[in-house]
């Protein structure tokens, strides 16, 4: 047998993607039962009509750039709030 198995050991000096999922999720401080939506960005729709060839598809196809990426969003902790009028603005015109 050549070395030693550890658990502690590792195998692989580059972690995997998951782990960097869980330390990102770690530093954002989300708890697990957020609610959490997984959106693609980078990507194209049609919208002219075609007759659903290479050059022409069909309305609505969706094509997936090369630079696609997933957007991952903390619904719970989401910042949006209504704007709200400006008491200190006068109305210049009757």
């Amino acid at each position: 047998m050549h070395g030693n198995l550890d658990p502690e050991e590792r195998i692989l000096t580059e972690s995997s993607w998951i782990e960097q999922l869980h330390k990102t999720l770690t530093a954002l401080k989300w708890e697990n039962g957020d609610n959490i939506a997984v959106e693609i960005g980078g990507t194209s729709v049609y919208e002219i009509e075609g007759a659903g060839t290479k050059w022409a598809p069909v309305k609505g196809t969706r094509k997936y750039n090369k630079d696609a990426f997933i957007v991952i969003k903390n619904l719970d902790r989401n910042p949006t709030v209504s704007s709200q009028p400006n008491p200190e603005l006068k109305q210049h015109h009757a």
